[in-house]
């Protein structure tokens, strides 16, 4: 169903207030405050002392662990894992679609339009997505776990539900993506067949890479002192459509294929720091290589939650506080990380206020404290606010949320309240 029109009266874009007017999913004018006409098929939201911004891309995460959220505290990385995969073995494909909607229900409410997902079971996801209006990336998610019996089941599998679903994704105005978990959980035969289904068939490739010191101490160890990216470029799986989740402890080699392989990077700083896997992420280093640079939550059991701009402003202030530098990483510079970076790879024309772009908009109300200042509206937006300033989202030329208010909301909550007493059972 096409979308209709909205026009937005008096709203601000870039400084400036403007009315701005949205047909068939396209933000289709930008003209001077109170010179578009309204005609009987538009809906009007005149707004008045709000500014309107381009929705987040969440480029990394993994919704159906939402209601996983808290399940493993104060634990590094492999212990958490290790856990969450016992957890994991016990839920299904129900819990997997109301755990994804109270994702949804949170995103939105925080301004997210777009997300790139990692985990199985992605119908039920894609299902809750396009109920909910937000644009999904994701497809079938690869973890054989070396095991050559799972590795042709899979491989069926994916085929099999690729057909299946990449026509419904189309219409949905989502992008199906393949997903191998790990160099360290997935075979290397999979993870080239995963790689070549990608490239035959115009995927994205959307992977964990150098997470943690361990993992590529363990990959050194077992390839003969290969670094995971060095392994996987080897392995000739690195390339334009790959896109690589945390990339946190990398050499300048590394650097210097991935910039030479044009892959995109997603860094992921909560998830990292909350379980100790580190802070140091390379943002000059790769910035200056030529490395495409996102922004992602991870999943609601790691970071706890998918706040994109609390994701910003942890991002920012760790990156200047460990260089000793205030200049590290400049406002700019990450909102394009956060929006019109993921959009580049995703190969999505959204990400920017601006006329024949997607109409992917956070209507940010300034009427509240934190924008009572002489600061740049960006600066109050990323440092001060909270995501509670988002007032309305559309996604795709369409309201998915209106006043603070998400369609559905209370009858979610009341149905994953459902599904996560089988949880409890599983974490005792």
């Amino acid at each position: 169903m096409a979308a209709g029109k909205i026009l937005l009266k008096d709203i601000t874009v870039d400084g400036v207030r403007k009315d701005l007017l949205i047909e068939n999913g396209i933000i289709s004018r930008i003209a001077d405050a109170g010179t578009v006409s309204v005609s009987p098929d538009m809906e009007v939201t005149g707004c008045s002392g709000k500014v309107a911004m381009p929705g987040f891309i969440n480029m990394h995460t993994h919704t159906p662990m939402t209601l996983m959220r808290g399940i493993e505290e104060d634990v590094e990385f492999h212990e958490w894992i290790s856990r969450i995969w016992k957890v994991e073995a016990g839920i299904d494909s129900e819990f997997i679609y109301w755990s994804s909607k109270v994702a949804f229900i949170e995103m939105l409410k925080s301004g997210t339009t777009t997300f790139n997902d990692q985990y199985w079971s992605f119908q039920a996801t894609m299902k809750a997505a396009a109920q909910m209006g937000i644009r999904p990336v994701t497809g079938y998610d690869i973890m054989d776990r070396m095991d050559p019996y799972e590795a042709e089941r899979q491989k069926e599998q994916c085929i099999e539900r690729y057909e299946k679903y990449k026509g419904e994704m189309a219409e949905a105005d989502g992008v199906f993506a393949l997903n191998f978990h790990a160099h360290y959980s997935v075979s290397e035969p999979m993870m080239l067949w995963a790689a070549e289904f990608a490239r035959k068939n115009g995927l994205l490739l959307h992977t964990h890479i150098s997470e943690t010191k361990k993992e590529v101490e363990d990959c050194k160890a077992a390839h003969g002192g290969l670094t995971p990216v060095e392994y996987l470029d080897s392995l000739g799986i690195l390339g334009e459509n790959l896109i690589a989740a945390h990339t946190l402890w990398l050499t300048p080699h590394d650097i210097e294929i991935l910039a030479g392989r044009k892959v995109s990077c997603v860094h992921n700083i909560n998830s990292n720091c909350k379980l100790a896997s580190g802070l140091r992420f390379l943002y000059s280093e790769m910035k200056e290589a030529g490395i495409n640079i996102c922004l992602g939550t991870d999943g609601a059991a790691s970071s706890n939650n998918l706040d994109m701009l609390e994701t910003m402003k942890t991002s920012a202030l760790v990156q200047k506080a460990w260089r000793g530098d205030p200049k590290a990483l400049p406002l700019n510079e990450l909102l394009d990380m956060a929006t019109v970076n993921g959009a580049k790879v995703l190969g999505l024309k959204t990400g920017r206020i601006a006329e024949g772009w997607k109409a992917d908009i956070c209507i940010v109300d300034t009427d509240n404290p934190y924008f009572l200042s002489p600061g740049s509206f960006l600066a109050n937006y990323v440092y001060a606010a909270h995501s509670d300033c988002i007032d309305s989202v559309i996604c795709n030329g369409r309201y998915v949320m209106k006043g603070r208010q998400v369609p559905g909301e209370k009858e979610i909550l009341r149905e994953a309240s459902k599904v996560l007493r089988h949880l409890s059972t599983l974490s005792v």
